[in-house]
């Protein structure tokens, strides 16, 4: 009897992390904080969020808000330019059921 793998529901959503600062966060010195850009895996969004959020505080950053922008077929729809190392990253995320960090802007007063 052989069992056959289920199709995932997976989705991949892109999200803007903002967060403060907390010893050991890595962000430059004089920095009060920072916008992540990430592609996260989840059967909805909500996951996605959770997922992101965990994985932020176990690498001692400290999330403050998350801002959903949706699936790639969600953005397309909505006329995002979507470039095609972009478009990399979230198929990886998707592969590696994984939260991938693509860009860090740190916040200077």
């Amino acid at each position: 009897m052989s069992k056959e793998k289920k199709p995932s529901r997976q989705q991949v959503y892109t999200l803007l992390v903002q967060v403060g600062r907390k010893d050991g966060d890595g962000l430059p010195a004089k920095a009060t904080g920072a916008g992540l850009m990430l592609y996260a895996s989840g059967v909805d969004e909500a996951e996605a969020v959770r997922e992101s959020v965990a994985i932020l505080k176990q690498a001692d950053l400290s999330p403050l808000d998350v801002t959903g922008y949706g699936t790639l077929p969600e953005r397309e729809e909505l006329g995002h330019e979507i470039g095609e190392d972009e478009r990399e990253l979230m198929a990886r995320a998707l592969a590696e059921n994984s939260v991938i960090v693509a860009q860090v802007e740190p916040y200077f007063d």
